[in-house]
């Protein structure tokens, strides 16, 4: 992967507000930062870096930063995350993370597969990509923009597993050997889309009915709750009645006067 020029700024204004001032000169908040050294705040070229990202025909992009007023005139840095906006698709952050040209590094590329597989073309079944990206190690230099996965020869119930796939000079592929990436499944019969499509259709029924028991259940565990209080509660004392007090009242003054 050949490494492309990027100029970059140091960025003075960090504070929340002052995104919209480094918006408003035309370029984007960046940042860099690596192993050996400690993140750096930036800016680059809205123009520049929005042609980069979207003219690169890969997902790892390598760049050269020429940062203004540094020591050193470039600095080796991958494209690590892009931050757009969630409706113009705007760039809004940028973070690079700084590599150096004799150390391997540890990247995801995209797989890409070439040629028709004999199972999909004679016998009808289904290409199944279960992998769309891998991990490889090798120095920045040698960084993929994709793998290529050759799946001519394979045939139905067959499948590329990890340790098969050849890889460019000085790349390593990283996992697992067994791992799948690619398979050819068989063609589903009439009955298996039946199947399928009664399944799909029969499951919203079957949620609702649980949701109809569960409430039901919820409902009767409310009413037993409330059995259960009324139960406990204490139960009123009765009121006297007003003239009972009154009557023994007069009782008592006829017995002082006797």
């Amino acid at each position: 992967m050949k490494s492309v020029t990027l100029k970059a700024y140091p960025r003075t204004l960090v504070k929340r507000n002052s995104v919209k001032k480094v918006y408003e000169l035309g370029r984007v908040p960046a940042v860099i930062y690596g192993r050996h050294i400690k993140p750096q705040n930036l800016e680059v070229d809205s123009k520049a870096i929005d042609g980069l990202v979207h003219h690169s025909h890969s997902e790892n992009l390598l760049v050269d930063l020429q940062i203004e007023g540094d020591a050193n005139s470039k600095r080796l840095a991958l494209l690590k995350e892009v931050q757009h906006h969630p409706l113009s698709g705007k760039i809004l952050h940028v973070d690079f993370h700084e590599v150096s040209e004799a150390e391997k590094v540890t990247i995801t590329v995209p797989v890409e597969t070439v040629g028709e597989a004999i199972g999909v073309k004679t016998g009808g079944g289904i290409l199944e990509h279960v992998l769309h990206k891998i991990r490889v190690r090798c120095l920045p230099k040698d960084i993929p923009e994709y793998i290529t996965i050759d799946v001519s020869n394979l045939d139905i119930g067959k499948a590329i597993h990890l340790g098969e796939i050849q890889p460019p000079p000085g790349v390593e592929i990283v996992g697992e050997k067994s791992i799948t990436v690619v398979a050819v499944a068989a063609p589903m019969t009439e009955e298996q889309e039946k199947a399928a499509l009664e399944a799909s259709a029969e499951a919203p029924a079957a949620d609702q009915v649980e949701m109809i028991k569960e409430k039901k259940e919820e409902e009767g565990a409310g009413e037993e709750k409330e059995e259960k209080i009324e139960k406990t509660a204490p139960k009123p004392e009765k009121a006297e009645k007003p003239g009972a007090t009154e009557k023994g009242g007069k009782a008592e003054k006829t017995e002082k006067k006797k």
